[in-house]
């Protein structure tokens, strides 16, 4: 299945052993109580109450008398703690431990056995309890009321040495948030007590919500208040002193008036009926560490056929609201939608019917999300069970006590590739392997395999242009913030085929309105996410094409003779060079294909200067990294773009068990260089497209497998449709390979006629150059010859040359240059 969820811990197995030994220690003492096949009869009662942000879990269950027991798992240690013990037939609601674990916080209520659980008797109380467990001693009420409380301490970031005041919220069921402020101090060594029991500062957060979300790993509390009949959706950041700063308040265009009172991530609440799930709205925040800022919204279920949910895109500026298409029309719903934090990704899941993965770091193109439905695995391999996402990665199924970190399974995800016929569903799993890999090497090779054997499979987009532009993109986006605002992440910018089984609407939407003006951390870069929405028209994506003229104007001036300053050409050929040199660093394999092995001078002025361009662009618009890096990151950028067209077609050189010394011209081409030929082909449109520079070599290889490939009149098709460029050693390779069959005499005139008109016609003479224009010819095919040596060191041929065919070869063009 496309989703993995990784078992970080089971209650069963983590837990259940250790409370057996426990009871059969207990037991041996001759300590009150059953024995270990007590805590059988009670493993019903066994439970996680909550998961701390150093991902600490706490857990309850009752003993045979009722009594209430707090154990703590430790997740780093794999060790359990037993922290305190109720003597009263209590339910919990709610429970936190401090980071030191010297107190514990809980709220419990007493049920009368006509009660429901989730009602409050009248007359019953809700107790919050601060106990103090380091040894356990004294207990504190810091409420007794007849509605609901819910219990959180909160985390510093740094855990370094005991905090002297610890800082507790208290969530109320009548829609208001406590924070207390505790200060302890300690006695007789390591005992930790209350420094003043008797009165506890507190002070006022929030009041007036109707929805409230816990972020236990960035500390971080969003509310839902209603102003005027309309939802705002309110932020606050706690810092490590308990201090806290109201964020951001954003309008949410969904309706919570009716919806009741609703606590996400305030630990493990089992007062829900989680059998009534479709009836209730799902609303939930998700964040990463690049600035975004995701809503995902589902109301009540109101039809069998169709499901509708929604996904604010607040570091875009936009919102999509999905309607999914459930497996039939009497299709009827009875869990709830779950919504995932995949980090890069969101995943949507309704058990038994869909699950789309959505790309929350690049949402504009619904492409690049994968939906799956239907008949597809994945729609039933996940847990039909309620699953609570956590902070970060982490899922939590309440009902099996278990607590996962779910990951995109890359083996299912690139055999899904080989298998799936929609362009839609191949270009969203490209995207979501190459974004979410741990062996990006690994994942390169095998998609690179994919693509050397399905390159013409996709009919609404390049796939190699997509894969060279993605791959580079996510080379380097790890260096930096904003890198998404200013390289192209695909190299398709709009989508109007259909996705099966899912509509689409997308509306702007108001930006969250900053309610501080010093940014750190997430929030510098979610403000610049803002901004970049706010001010950044037309948008900032280099595009290589911008060079094209420039490009063109220098190879121009070659021909010419015309030349530019000295320093802007040495700078160009520099940057070329440095990119080679980099290029080949990365790679300490020697290569099959008969690459870099020459010049190649068109395609390292294109280097150097798209490297020359795209550092002015970034210097541009990075601000605060110094010129260095941006030129290193510049050099790696345009490496990796070269060095993956390397990869596809070595790939493919040594899959076919081609080598050099096999581009005979005498011979017949094989299936396998037909192969390779139509795939360099592909190479070729995919490149141009783009304006993106080729490996120095690259044009002579093509043109010598066209030769060896193609018959005569598609080969000069080719040339003269600048599919084949006749380079240098391309032409002087030919020259001396074929020999003066009456075929390839035509093929030799047909090229000669297609070469440029030499260079002696168009420049001064010299003092050594005659009238003669065949003579001036043959003496510039032999100079161009003798040059021409270092880059023939790739092939294998005859060393002497044809003069007799030279001198008839001159003779016929100078014969067509001057029109007789």
């Amino acid at each position: 299945m496309a989703l993995r969820l990784v078992s970080d811990f089971d209650l069963r197995k983590d837990v259940l052993p250790w409370l057996r030994s426990q009871r059969a220690a207990s037991a041996a003492a001759g300590a009150r109580g059953g024995g270990p096949g007590v805590l059988e009869n009670n493993y019903e009662s066994l439970r996680i109450l909550n998961v701390e942000r150093n991902e600490n879990i706490i857990y309850t269950y009752k003993d045979d008398k009722g009594n209430v027991f707090f154990g703590l798992y430790d997740c780093r240690t794999r060790q359990n703690e037993h922290l305190y013990t109720f003597e009263k037939d209590l339910h919990v609601v709610s429970c936190s431990v401090n980071s030191e674990r010297t107190l514990l916080a809980a709220s419990l209520v007493h049920f009368t056995k006509e009660g429901r659980k989730n009602e409050l008797q009248p007359g019953s109380k809700c107790l919050t309890l601060l106990v103090e467990i380091h040894p356990v001693n004294n207990v504190k009420v810091l409420k007794a009321v007849d509605s609901y409380i819910w219990v959180q301490f909160l985390y510093p970031h740094v855990e370094s040495h005991p905090l002297a005041e610890n800082h507790l919220l208290l969530i109320s069921e009548e829609k208001y948030i406590e924070k207390f402020h505790i200060q302890v101090i300690q006695e007789d060594g390591n005992r930790v007590v209350l420094k003043d029991s008797g009165h506890l500062p507190r002070e006022r957060v929030a009041e007036d919500f109707v929805w409230a979300q816990w972020d236990m790993s960035e500390q971080r509390l969003y509310y839902v208040d209603l102003k005027m009949s309309r939802s705002v959706l309110k932020c606050i950041q706690f810092s490590a002193d308990g201090k806290f700063n109201l964020m951001f308040e954003a309008p949410l265009d969904i309706t919570l008036s009716d919806s009741g009172f609703k606590l996400v991530n305030f630990g493990c609440d089992d007062l829900q009926d989680q059998k009534n799930l479709s009836k209730h709205l799902t609303l939930c925040v998700f964040t990463n560490h690049t600035g975004t800022l995701c809503v995902c919204y589902s109301p009540k279920f109101d039809s069998w056929g169709k499901i509708t949910y929604t996904v604010f895109y607040f570091h875009k500026g936009h919102s999509k609201t999905f309607t999914a298409a459930l497996r039939s029309v009497d299709s009827h719903v009875t869990k709830g939608l779950t919504f995932l934090n995949l980090d890069y990704y969101v995943a949507v899941y309704l058990p038994g019917h869909f699950f789309h993965l959505l790309n929350i770091q690049h949402p504009d193109l619904i492409c690049h999300s994968l939906f799956l439905t239907g008949n597809n695995e994945v729609v039933d391999m996940l847990p039909h069970s309620p699953l609570q996402s956590l902070s970060g990665s982490l899922v939590l199924d309440l009902c099996s006590g278990k607590l996962y970190r779910a990951v995109l399974n890359q083996s299912y995800l690139l055999q899904f590739l080989w298998n799936t016929q929609l362009d839609c569903e191949k270009m969203a799993v490209l995207h979501c392997v190459l974004s979410c890999g741990r062996d990006p090497q690994f994942l390169e090779a095998k998609l690179i395999q994919w693509i050397s054997e399905n390159v013409s499979a996709c009919h609404s987009f390049d796939l190699i242009q997509e894969f060279i532009i993605a791959s580079s993109y996510w080379s380097i986006y790890p260096e930096t913030s904003n890198m998404d605002k200013l390289l192209p992440y695909s190299s398709v910018f709009a989508w109007d085929t259909e996705i099966p089984g899912i509509a689409l609407v997308t509306e702007e939407i108001p930006l969250p309105f900053m309610k501080v003006h010093s940014f750190k951390g997430y929030w510098e870069k979610l403000n610049s996410n803002l901004e970049y929405v706010k001010y950044s028209k037309p948008r900032l994506l280099y595009d290589n094409s911008m060079i094209r003229k420039e490009w063109h104007s220098l190879i121009s001036e070659e021909k010419t003779g015309r030349r530019r300053s000295m320093v802007y050409m040495r700078n160009i050929r520099e940057n070329a060079m440095k990119v080679i040199s980099n290029l080949e660093a990365r790679n300490l394999e020697p290569r099959l294909t008969p690459l870099f092995q020459e010049e190649d001078n068109h395609q390292r002025l294109l280097m150097g200067l798209m490297v020359s361009e795209l550092k002015d662009h970034l210097l541009r618009h990075l601000q605060g990294i110094e010129k260095k890096k941006i030129e290193q990151m510049v050099l790696d950028y345009v490496s990796k773009l070269l060095d993956l067209i390397c990869q596809i077609l070595e790939t493919s050189w040594r899959k076919h068990h081609l080598h050099p010394q096999l581009l005979h011209c005498s011979r017949r081409a094989s299936a396998a260089e037909f192969t390779v030929f139509h795939l360099m082909t592909r190479i070729l449109e995919a490149t141009r497209t783009l304006f993106l520079p080729l490996p120095p070599g690259f044009h002579t290889l093509h043109t010598m497998l066209g030769v060896h490939c193609l018959p005569l009149h598609n080969l000069l098709h080719y040339f003269d449709n600048g599919v084949l460029l006749l380079t240098e050693t391309a032409v002087t390779r030919l020259m001396k390979d074929l020999d003066n069959s009456e075929k390839n005499e035509k093929l030799k005139f047909s090229i000669i006629v297609r070469l440029p008109p030499p260079r002696s016609s168009m420049i001064d003479k010299s003092p050594g150059s005659v009238e003669f224009l065949p003579l001036n010819y043959f003496i510039e095919i032999l100079a161009d010859i003798e040059s021409s040596n270092r880059a023939l060191l790739a092939f294998e041929g005859h060393d002497n040359v044809d003069a007799k065919f030279v001198e008839e070869a001159a003779l016929k063009h100078t014969t067509m240059l001057l029109g007789l």
